[in-house]
């Protein structure tokens, strides 16, 4: 069968490019080795938010219910059904994307792809079975998998890496999870929220080191407040492990110590993973190479999302679809690049950021000034009970425009859309003192915020 696209991966990158081709009137076929959703909805995004979503739940119902008049006997859980939610609501948005691909008639096809050559992808399905599309263009998305840590391969076990840690049949009584990015943070907090004794490993001097220095401290702040083991600053040397256990050797500033837990998460980044067959030419780390417009170095094949390298997010990854594709297919459109970008971290308090930290801003030199806005103070945070955490913008001296804005808090990866909207609109000081926020809500902390900045909040 001859196709005007072929994608191979379907995921938040892979499945959005075929849906918009489809969009446009063209044939497109989608190849996916395992289900619709890709990584992000099966294994990532939203089956760990729906884990933590039980977890700030039951933490809820344990710290807070006596403070909003509430009270019960034997709060209990069962782990079983904790991962069992989590699956089922995988399950159902996997059926809304194969609902999106029937709608806009993309083809679905079961199976490894392989790239022949110019215009050839060969899908091999599970019964061992062969059929090669043939395809005007090639949409390599397959995405990325956990990176394993040399000397201590993930067994499924003791050894597990994140797809393993959102379906443990058992929850482990102890866990050491190495890297202290996004996944280390969110699987620290669902474990130790559900009583399972956390400890994390960071080589870095904080957590979540790709976010703002203060954000990383005050996170470290807080859950050390909630139990979890924090050693930051911190390099393992050595990996044994037990069959039952894993027993880690560190060093740090306080010198070389043992940890010993009944799993290891290992969640030290992300390695590629690529479709069979030719292959376009590699970065040194194995991440595939494009150009503006997300063209290999192979005719008429492109790539977009996690496989052509970072930032590894599943938003970023759709935002290159649609510009790919339009670029493909739409006359005179030209094809944007991942600029501005937010970040979030669903772990409790959240943090989301979007634009330039302020590290980033002293080392190039840019003069810049910084308001500062807790929640602690907000009337909204008060009422609900959510009163951790700070909204913090930083602006240019000279003109007043929003260079990044960083959220620590309840709700900070949702408060962060409008913190994106005004960097891509280029927004001033003058601007956002001209946006009157609803009262009460958690969104005054970004207004007071932008007043700290020439020191003129109202309610601090």
């Amino acid at each position: 069968m001859s196709y005007d696209l072929v994608v191979i991966g379907g995921g938040p990158g892979g499945y959005v490019a075929a849906i918009r081709a489809g969009q446009l009137g063209k044939k497109v076929a989608v190849v996916e080795l395992d289900r619709a959703g890709g990584t992000c909805l099966n294994w990532g995004c939203i089956p760990t938010k729906a884990l933590i979503k039980n977890a700030s739940f039951y933490t809820d119902l344990r710290k807070k219910a006596a403070d909003f008049g509430v009270s019960f006997d034997n709060l209990s859980y069962d782990w079983s059904k904790v991962i069992s939610r989590s699956r089922q609501v995988a399950d159902r948005l996997v059926g809304g994307i194969e609902f999106l691909f029937k709608k806009n008639k993309v083809d679905y096809v079961k199976g490894f792809g392989s790239i022949l050559g110019v215009g050839k992808v060969e899908v091999k399905a599970e019964d061992g079975s062969t059929q090669v599309l043939e395809t005007r263009h090639i949409i390599i998305a397959t995405g990325a998998k956990t990176r394993e840590l040399p000397g201590l391969p993930i067994n499924g076990k003791s050894v597990i890496g994140s797809r393993e840690a959102m379906v443990l049949a058992e929850q482990p009584k102890s866990m050491v999870i190495i890297g202290a990015g996004a996944i280390g943070a969110e699987f620290a907090y669902v474990y130790n929220a559900f009583g399972t004794e956390v400890t994390m490993v960071e080589m870095m001097p904080r957590l979540l080191p790709v976010e703002d220095d203060e954000i990383g401290d005050t996170l470290l702040k807080s859950y050390t407040r909630s139990g979890i083991k924090c050693l930051v600053d911190t390099k393992v040397t050595g990996t044994r492990d037990n069959g039952n256990s894993v027993t880690l050797q560190v060093e740090t500033h306080k010198g070389t110590q043992e940890v010993t837990a009944d799993v290891c998460l290992v969640a030290i980044g992300v390695a590629p993973v690529l479709p069979g067959g030719q292959l376009p030419e590699f970065t040194d780390r194995g991440w595939i190479k494009i150009d503006q417009r997300y063209r290999t170095s192979m005719e008429g094949v492109y790539a977009i999302g996690d496989i052509a390298g970072p930032p590894w997010l599943a938003h970023t990854a759709s935002f290159e679809a649609m510009q790919c594709v339009e670029g493909l297919f739409v006359e005179g459109h030209t094809p944007k690049q991942v600029d501005k970008f937010p970040g979030c971290t669903y772990c409790h308090p959240e943090v989301a950021s979007v634009g330039k930290t302020e590290r980033a801003l002293k080392e190039a030199g840019v003069d810049y000034k910084v308001g500062k806005f807790p929640y602690q103070a907000l009337g909204k945070a008060q009422a609900s009970g959510s009163t951790e955490g700070f909204v913090k913008i930083l602006f240019g001296t000279k003109y007043g425009e929003i260079l990044g804005a960083h959220i620590i808090g309840e709700n900070a990866t949702d408060l962060i859309a409008e913190m994106g909207l005004a960097l891509e609109l280029e927004a001033t000081i003058d601007d956002f003192h001209a946006t009157i926020h609803a009262h009460p809500t958690l969104s005054e902390a970004v207004h007071e915020a932008v007043l700290d900045a020439d020191g003129h909040a109202i309610h601090m």
